[in-house]
């Protein structure tokens, strides 16, 4: 790549991100109380960056057991503005709980707060949730770490996945996993729309992430009915 393009990328990304900033803050002062979690993230962000992932032995052990590559582990986060404004499109609000697949250190679990609803996120790489769990919980918000293959979603009235780098293999399993929400539970994917059999697309729209824009869709799922 040459210097003018890498320089080029490199002040996009920082204009994405005092963008995104900014407007989380503004969105932010009308729920006051979330400040200071969100603060906190910003601040443990600031000392280990959740964009660069180490191999090593253990993360190796990690995603052989989770049957994903390593390229998948590729990080962007959904600013909490973004996250309201989609939540709130998707019906989210107080009595609602969200279940986000690979919630990194938790922002979305904020926009679900700032709408009243209960949220959960569920992260592979534990470094990401031993940073964030606890501004995440000042929040009222859960982050745990495990597998979303396996996650229980029965209590999810919305669930939420940036897969945008997952393999077509890791994407399919996901969707499986889907299938045991209850019928009527709003699923929201980043990038690509659920292909599958008893999904329906509500809407779609593009929005704004930490790497730029990208197209959301927001489905209900209802399985089939037996034959």
């Amino acid at each position: 790549m040459s210097l003018p393009r890498l320089i080029f990328i490199r002040v996009c990304v920082a204009f994405l991100e005092l963008l995104t900033r900014f407007a989380d803050l503004l969105v932010l002062l009308c729920r006051p109380w979330l400040l200071s979690p969100y603060l906190g993230l910003w601040l443990r962000e600031g000392l280990a960056s959740p964009y660069r992932v180490r191999r090593s032995f253990e993360l190796a052990r990690l995603l052989n057991t989770t049957g994903q590559h390593f390229n998948e582990l590729m990080y962007g986060e959904t600013p909490v503005f973004t996250g309201v404004w989609l939540f709130r499109k998707a019906g989210l609000g107080k009595g609602g709980r969200l279940v986000d697949l690979g919630a990194g250190r938790g922002r979305t679990l904020l926009a679900a707060r700032w709408l009243g609803a209960g949220a959960r996120g569920v992260e592979l790489l534990p470094g990401h949730v031993l940073l964030a769990s606890g501004p995440v919980a000042k929040a009222g918000a859960e982050l745990v770490v495990g597998d979303a293959m396996h996650a229980d979603l029965q209590d999810a009235t919305h669930v939420f996945t940036n897969w945008t780098a997952l393999t077509p293999e890791t994407r399919v399993r996901l969707v499986e996993r889907f299938r045991t929400c209850r019928p009527g539970t709003r699923v929201l994917t980043v990038t690509r729309p659920v292909e599958a059999e008893g999904f329906t697309v509500l809407s779609r729209h593009r929005l704004l992430f930490t790497w730029g824009m990208e197209h959301v869709w927001i489905h209900e799922y209802r399985p089939p009915a037996p034959t």
